[in-house]
């Protein structure tokens, strides 16, 4: 019985870690700061900052290019962050928030 009592416990701290990191939010920068994306820990992106200098309508690609690399970045920051919330909990927690 203490060891069902103990995995509920563990089982309700991993549900209060996982709220705690959707809520919080992630950058990810490119281009030296010409774009910046804002994800939550959902991996939904909340906000773009695009600098005016990156929108060259003669490069679309170049500006693409900048957004795809900044969300990237942005999702590498919340998995790190996942990752270091289940080797404090002593276990692997990334499925549990939708990681890849």
């Amino acid at each position: 019985q203490g060891l069902m009592k103990q995995a509920q416990m563990m089982q309700k701290k991993m549900q209060e870690e996982q709220e705690r990191l959707e809520k919080e939010e992630f950058e990810g920068v490119s281009g030296g700061g010409m774009v910046k994306v804002v994800l939550n820990g959902k991996f939904e992106m909340v906000d773009i900052q695009i600098d005016p200098i990156a929108v060259d309508p003669r490069d679309v690609k170049m500006l693409q290019d900048l957004i795809i690399a900044a969300t990237h970045q942005a999702t590498d920051n919340i998995q790190e962050k996942i990752a270091g919330a289940g080797n404090l909990a002593g276990m692997d927690m990334s499925n549990l928030f939708g990681a890849n």
